[in-house]
């Protein structure tokens, strides 16, 4: 009797560490994937935080003072702090703008009354190669109520 593995044993352990090692890899270059994925969403709440303290909703009067145009991080960031932004801020910063508009500003008045008096407010934060056509964007919807 002979001892030894059979070509096909041989041939069905590699095909199981293949698929092993192939699991293993897709893995890993997924949670890479992942933890840069986060690391620009971490911003992005940062430059949300930085705009709603730069225009916070409770100073607006009117809905006509609602919208403001896309903004520039480090703008919004000279606008609530005396401080310069350290190097690593400013490039972390620096393809990061934040918008907000009102969504129902046009509506007929008895829709916004039907609302409550509510209007819709629209917060966006857009970063990435804009020439490259390569930009990603975060947003979500507050209410805004106008003020007696």
């Amino acid at each position: 009797m002979r001892r030894g593995f059979t070509l096909i044993e041989v041939m069905l352990a590699a095909v199981i560490l293949g698929v092993g090692l192939g699991a293993i890899l897709l893995s890993v270059s997924q949670a890479q994937k992942t933890m840069l994925t986060s690391t620009y969403y971490e911003t992005c709440e940062e430059v949300m935080d930085l705009g709603d303290m730069a225009y916070p909703l409770e100073d607006v009067k009117d809905e006509d003072e609602l919208d403001v145009s896309e903004t520039k991080a480090t703008e919004l960031w000279d606008k609530i702090s005396d401080e310069r932004l350290s190097n690593e801020q400013e490039e972390k910063y620096h393809d990061y703008t934040w918008e907000r508009e009102c969504l129902n500003k046009h509506d007929n008045q008895d829709d916004i009354d039907r609302l409550g008096g509510l209007y819709l407010v629209k917060v966006t934060v857009r970063w990435g190669d804009r020439h490259a056509g390569e930009t990603e964007e975060e947003s979500y919807i507050t209410f805004w109520r106008k003020p007696k």
